[in-house]
């Protein structure tokens, strides 16, 4: 397959805001205002052949740094699919922490920001509805708990859905604004209908730089500063979210190991608090050997972490398919961007919803151990659904 496309990356003078951007319709990775917005489609890449097809692209750059150039967004199955598709933007504007904003174009595309679009507000009924009753729910959790009590396995990560349906069609503009005012930390995205606010950075690669920030184990907040530092504190003496978090960490540091020349992990796990919910987080960051890999063979090696769906990788993603009794579709999978020289940043498709018209189907996952309680694992799902239920509902 031959892609002939040329970009013209040229700088920009004045500040951007990068989901005016993107607007309700197109493309956004962006970490406290930091990143990249998109909008059109100058063509679609299979995943397998995107490194390749976007460093043979022709490439006029005034400015060269990770984002620049060619680059593809993409918000992948978490079930591999031969499929899956990564999609070059006919614009992409970029902003960087080092005050650099910059603009490219596919093909000659009108090089000219786009206009905002103004978010809707609507009001109107909205139903919610459980894909699965909760007891039923409760009982696949009890089942996977026995399984690994057997020693079949450590972690299996078990899923609920929850069905959203509005009277008036969701606004994906309104929903992203709302996300970013209340997780302003988060990384926020949009591609293709699927949208959310993620905690989680499953890898970066900017040059030979690699980094990873993986999260599990998790308990909720309060809004009461003297109460969540006491949940925070049993949640780092906490043997089961330890046990959680150690397995994703060591998965992460091995997956990563082979690829580097240098590879380190913080000694001891730090709290990451967002509005609803506090993980234990550890930032693994390195050094890759060269030359480096592109971002989406990184992306491959680790994903699904433990964090998202168990471990061991197999016999966590068997259980999953026979308890979870749902498709996540793109939830918990990867979202994020790569370049034409491989760099890129890939989130943690969690906290994360697909909007369909006046439909949405958001989910919420939980790590099962052999010291899970089953409706303790309930309680979390319904802590962290409020993430995007909160964006969705209101008006």
């Amino acid at each position: 397959m031959t892609v002939p496309v040329r970009t013209r990356t040229r700088r920009l003078e004045r500040d951007v805001d990068l989901l005016a951007v993107a607007g309700r319709d197109g493309y956004l990775f962006e970490q406290g205002g930091l990143g990249l917005a998109g909008r059109g489609e100058a063509l679609r890449l299979p995943v397998a052949d995107a490194a390749r097809l976007l460093a043979a692209m022709d490439v006029e750059d005034e400015v060269e740094l990770p984002g620049t150039g060619p680059v593809a967004f993409g918000a992948l199955p978490f079930a591999a699919s031969p499929g899956s598709t990564v999609v070059v933007p006919e614009v992409v504007v970029g902003r960087d922490g080092e005050g650099n904003r910059w603009i490219t174009t596919v093909d000659g595309a009108e090089a000219a920001l786009p206009t905002p679009d103004t978010p809707a507000v609507v009001g109107g009924a909205i139903t919610l509805r459980p894909a699965r009753p909760a007891d039923e729910w409760c009982e696949a959790v009890a089942e996977a708990r026995r399984r690994i009590r057997e020693g079949q396995l450590v972690k299996c990560v078990l899923a609920r859905e929850l069905l959203v349906h509005a009277e008036h069609r969701f606004d994906p503009l309104a929903v992203l604004t709302r996300l970013r005012a209340a997780f302003p930390s988060a990384y926020l995205f949009s591609v293709d209908g699927f949208l959310g606010a993620s905690p989680e950075l499953l890898v970066s690669r900017q040059g030979a730089v690699v980094r990873s920030h993986p999260l599990a184990g998790t308990s909720t907040r309060s809004g009461d500063p003297a109460v969540d530092a006491r949940l925070a504190a049993q949640l780092v003496a906490s043997t089961k979210d330890q046990l959680e978090h150690r397995v994703t960490i060591e998965m992460v540091h091995d997956a990563l190991l082979p690829w580097c020349s240098y590879l380190d992990a913080e000694a001891e796990p730090s709290v990451v608090a967002v509005a609803n919910v506090q993980h234990l987080g550890t930032l693994v960051e390195g050094r890759l050997s060269s030359p480096p890999p592109s971002v989406l063979e990184l992306v491959t090696a680790l994903h699904p972490t433990p964090a998202v769906g168990g471990w061991p990788r197999a016999e966590a993603l068997a259980l999953i398919e026979e308890l979870e009794g749902a498709d996540r579709g793109r939830y918990a999978g990867p979202v994020g961007w790569v370049d034409a020289r491989g760099n890129g940043r890939w989130a943690v498709g969690i906290r994360s919803g697909e909007l369909d018209g006046h439909d949405a189907r958001v989910f919420a996952g939980v790590g099962v151990v052999a010291g899970s309680d089953p409706a303790a694992e309930l309680a979390e799902t319904q802590a962290k659904f409020q993430a995007m239920l909160g964006a969705l509902i209101r008006p």
